[in-house]
């Protein structure tokens, strides 16, 4: 079956890069007989990236008008993407063209909806490493996407994944998850990770920060996007519990005598109490926000594989 696959690439102050990599995309797709188009999206770069991008053939050049960050980059890209295969990979020369056959393979092997690249043995430096590690340990514990390295940009997704996902923060590298959130399947392959030869490298810890946050998102809408009540109600009952122990405390502690002023038990009771109230009003409201976001919107938390009829 012919294959038919857009390839999206983010590019930021790469102008160096990104010929070289047109051209092993190129030489890839044509190789294997795809039915192809690549999406270089230039976001904000300061280099004239984008002047070399205009220069290439085939391409279709996306200008965002600022540096909006990779993730939003990656979204114009996706959003612009009209083949059945949309594939993802960094501007910098890092992941390897000659792995898309091999992405396209597993996939299709496997039934799957999304398949991520592991840079197994990683050309970076020492420490750019180790924050990798720590990091993809941290999501290991919180986010169970079964992805070994979160952090790779080369994947492949099925057109289907995209609909109705909005792309934000330093989401980009939470893709897998928040899909396999949405029901979708999701496996990984080993990929070749190249040294980057030219080009300066854009990580710093501002996106080691953003991406831990936006970590937390993720698991937030894991775990409670359409129960909110469970988690803000639950804090609620925690502390109106406390107010109740604390309180009776209060209580017997008056009736023997003691003097209210030498304890805080009081101003404990009444602050855990009025907290407790307002943590499960907001789990009420935040319930009803959800609930009416979804009667009101064509939005599914729930995603369908197949519908299938026998007469």
């Amino acid at each position: 079956m012919e294959k038919k696959i857009s390839i999206v690439v983010p590019v930021y102050n790469e102008k160096e890069n990104v010929a070289k990599l047109h051209a092993e995309i190129k030489a890839v797709c044509e190789s294997n007989a795809y039915t192809y188009e690549i999406i270089m999206v230039d976001d904000g770069s300061k280099d004239g990236t984008w002047k070399e991008v205009a220069r290439l053939s085939p391409v279709t050049l996306i200008r965002l008008r600022r540096n909006f960050g990779q993730t939003a980059a990656m979204d114009a890209g996706i959003k612009k993407a009209k083949y059945n295969y949309i594939v993802t990979m960094d501007g910098d020369g890092q992941n390897d063209p000659q792995d898309i056959p091999k992405l396209i393979e597993h996939l299709e092997e496997n039934d799957l909806d999304v398949v991520s690249g592991w840079r197994k043995h990683r050309k970076d430096s020492f420490l750019k490493k180790f924050v990798s590690r720590g990091a993809n340990f941290l999501r290991s514990l919180l986010i169970h996407d079964g992805i070994q390295d979160s952090g790779c940009s080369l994947k492949i997704y099925r057109r289907e994944c995209f609909e109705g996902i909005n792309l934000y923060g330093e989401m980009h590298r939470f893709i897998p998850a928040v899909l396999k959130i949405r029901g979708f399947t999701v496996g990984e392959v080993v990929v070749n990770h190249r040294p980057r030869t030219m080009g300066k490298t854009k990580y710093n810890w501002r996106r080691t920060v953003k991406g831990f946050i936006d970590m937390l998102s993720v698991w937030f809408w894991d775990k409670f996007e359409v129960r909110p009540l469970h988690l803000l109600g639950g804090i609620g009952l925690f502390f109106i519990l406390t107010s109740v122990i604390t309180g009776c405390v209060t209580i017997y502690d008056y009736l023997t005598g003691a003097k209210m002023s030498d304890t805080p038990l009081p101003l404990i009771t009444t602050f855990t109490f009025l907290s407790g109230i307002q943590f499960f009003i907001s789990g009420l409201l935040a319930d009803s926000l959800i609930k009416n976001l979804y009667d009101r919107s064509d939005r599914k938390y729930y995603s369908i594989k197949e519908v299938s009829e026998n007469a």
